[in-house]
């Protein structure tokens, strides 16, 4: 998707035929299970899965686009022996321009490789860009937590 796109519910008319995009985006759900890069993609076209608008076709027809591009890239588990966990969280506040929630978003490495990865939309409204932040690193702190108990 492009960087900067903010889908809403109420642009211009609804699609004719919401069956297609419905297919093609609950593809994608299943993806994002190998493919991190998508994910955020993913997480806003399946917000309009149950009434989709004509703008939202082009954003599910370029994240298609870009998988049949880069379908010979995976992910790499390098045999190492150096045993760490690395971790990136960011959000964005007031991300959504509907319910005006953030969007929070985590990557854990293990051994320079991806094994958990999320983007999802926080359950509450922050007052302020360091609540946001906050709360993303504590959902963070809680797959770490759970993953160190797994390890």
């Amino acid at each position: 998707m492009e960087q900067y796109l903010k889908l809403t519910p109420d642009d211009e008319e609804l699609l004719k035929d919401p069956v297609k995009y419905r297919q093609r985006v609950g593809r994608l759900i299943y993806l994002t299970v190998t493919r991190p890069d998508i994910a955020f993609s993913v997480r806003t076209l399946s917000q309009y899965i149950q009434n989709p608008w004509k703008p939202h076709w082009d954003p599910a027809i370029r994240v298609l686009t870009y998988i049949k591009g880069s379908s010979g890239q995976g992910l790499l588990l390098p045999s190492e022996n150096n045993l760490t966990l690395t971790t990136y969280c960011d959000s964005d506040w007031g991300g959504c321009q509907t319910t005006r929630r953030s969007v929070s978003g985590y990557c854990i490495f293990f051994c320079s490789s991806i094994i958990s990865w999320k983007s999802k939309k926080q359950t509450n409204v922050s007052r302020s860009s360091a609540e946001a932040k906050y709360h993303a690193m504590a959902n963070t702190c809680l797959e770490i937590v759970w993953l160190r108990y797994l390890l």
